[in-house]
């Protein structure tokens, strides 16, 4: 059991809602009949009940029109870098370049056709969303909603005159959405949705079957939608804790619920940051992320990182270091992440300054 003193700011497998864990572990004891989840046949009619209930919930929550479809897959987001590409790139399309994950996601197009890239920030170590224009005849336009290194999101829901494309794996189900302005949206589960190894995709059935290449039947979203997400034996047990999380989500309140809660959060932080004499955060206001929030030492504080992370951990603080390749700290604050909890790492951050401070 967890100590209620520990404070968890892990960026990604995050912090999962206590009732999940506890329905989760109910279920790894005896999911049906005295069978664990770990060990049931994802054909018996037990499972393909959770399956059909998961993906009625995220209809229900994502409020999801008709003309889409639900799957769900292993091999994260990393593996949607590549079959995006292959089953929606007929010859070219558009990126916009916000961090490492959507330049891996460029990565692996570049395998498949021509990409443009319409913006970037790289110029200034990623800290802003770029400005940008879409051109029309591309195949599609991809971005990377929420940015986990560097803490920049894309909080509202473009227009775009082509299919748009969107990785929300780190803030899906943070906040309503208008999924009819997507055509395909794709996110590993280990932030918001559930435990680790089980990617989501919602995808406009209309996009498909338009590439004149060949697709390998493993990465082809058709054979997947034809076979209920289980072409392959699914990530079963990542799967309940997406239904279990839908269901917390719902008794919460739905995500204008989750939106709001999730908004005070970052509110709090950013505000403790802005006034405090010791931190600061590079990213540009108007582009801050609401689920990772990433902040540095001023310039004439930077010995103190060291002593900061130990500071922290000594006060039940965990998983608020950067990432390494910016360094830093960052908060990341999910939906399961408690306003009491960001009030802790708040104090902290008070409390050492007043150490630091005279």
């Amino acid at each position: 059991m967890r100590s209620k003193s520990i404070h968890n700011f892990s960026a990604g497998p995050g912090t999962m809602a206590k009732e999940v864990i506890e329905a989760t572990e109910k279920a790894i004891n005896n999911f049906w009949n005295g069978v664990s989840i770990l060990e049931i046949s994802h054909r018996t009619k037990e499972w393909i009940k959770v399956m059909k209930e998961t993906k009625r919930m995220m209809k229900e929550v994502m409020d999801i029109p008709e003309g889409y479809e639900i799957i769900f897959l292993g091999g994260g987001a990393s593996l949607q870098f590549l079959m995006v590409a292959m089953n929606l790139m007929n010859k070219k399309a558009c990126y916009l370049d916000t961090g490492i994950w959507a330049s891996k996601a460029i990565k692996e197009a570049e395998n498949i056709g021509e990409v443009k890239i319409i913006g970037t920030s790289k110029d200034k170590n990623y800290t802003y969303i770029p400005e940008y224009q879409i051109p029309s005849d591309y195949d599609y336009f991809h971005i990377t909603t929420n940015n986990t290194i560097y803490g920049t999101e894309i909080r509202e829901d473009i227009e775009s005159p082509i299919p748009l494309v969107a990785d929300m794996s780190s803030d899906i189900l943070s906040r309503p959405i208008d999924i009819s302005k997507y055509s395909l949206i794709y996110a590993s589960a280990q932030k918001n949705c559930g435990a680790a190894g089980v990617t989501i995709i919602i995808i406009k059935k209309e996009i498909l079957g338009k590439v004149n290449r060949k697709i390998p039947t493993i990465l082809d979203y058709q054979v997947h939608i034809l076979n209920d997400s289980m072409y392959n034996t699914p990530p079963v047990i990542s799967i309940f804790t997406v239904n279990q999380t839908l269901k917390y989500i719902k008794k919460l309140g739905g995500l204008e619920k989750i939106k709001q809660l999730n908004e005070e959060k970052a509110r709090l932080l950013y505000a403790e940051i802005d006034r405090n004499k010791i931190f600061k955060t590079t990213v540009l206001k108007k582009d801050r992320s609401i689920m990772n929030v990433c902040f540095v030492m001023e310039d004439h504080y930077n010995q103190l990182e060291n002593d900061f992370s130990e500071y922290a951990f000594q006060n039940g603080i965990i998983g608020i270091k950067g990432h390494r390749s910016v360094g830093g700290f960052r908060a990341s604050i999910y939906n399961a992440v408690t306003i009491d909890s960001v009030h802790a790492l708040i104090k902290c951050m008070r409390d050492f300054e007043q150490l630091h401070i005279h």
